[in-house]
């Protein structure tokens, strides 16, 4: 007579310790830029002392506030707000200050809406003078490097995976 082996099954604290891991590792935010600049430097820094962060990298997000085409290029006018680990800005933290993102050629300003959010990469160079309100403003000038267009309904944009609780009734 031969002994059939019952296929093993992990015992459930595996089963629980994978599960774990992998929805732990599924959760993990990823930056959209993976080389990112190691010297943070705010808006207001730069449009302070230009020469002394000219050519610095840095990586900043915002709420798009105006787009504005010239002659060979576009500036896209952000309110820069912090970033999360995954780069996404966060808005409902304070307004870091103003920057002038600037784009190569022509930019339609319907791709780029007041109210959108952005991240980018990109290098600092010097500073710009616009109006805002009654006051000139010296903003900082951002040379786009690479730059990533956040969904329409961002934030509220939720993770597809959910977690419930239930219980059911049986009925004779």
């Amino acid at each position: 007579m031969s002994a059939r082996r019952r296929p093993s099954t992990p015992p459930p604290a595996r089963c629980l310790a994978i599960v774990l891991a992998t929805l732990a590792l599924g959760a993990c935010a990823t930056p959209v830029f993976r080389q990112v600049p190691t010297a943070p430097v705010t808006p207001l820094e730069a449009a302070h002392e230009p020469q002394r962060h000219a050519g610095t990298a840095v990586v900043w997000g915002g709420k798009i506030l105006d787009v504005r085409n010239l002659a060979d290029e576009t500036e896209v006018q952000l309110a820069v707000h912090p970033l999360d680990a995954a780069q996404r800005p966060q808005q409902s933290e304070p307004v870091l200050g103003r920057a002038l993102v600037v784009l190569p050629g022509f930019v339609d300003p319907l791709d780029f809406p007041p109210g959108r959010f952005v991240t980018v990469l990109g290098h600092l160079d010097g500073t710009r003078t616009r109006r805002i309100g009654d006051a000139e403003r010296a903003l900082a000038v951002l040379q786009r490097d690479a730059l990533h267009l956040w969904p329409v309904n961002f934030p509220r944009e939720r993770s597809r995976v959910s977690f419930g609780v239930g219980f059911g009734v049986g009925i004779r």
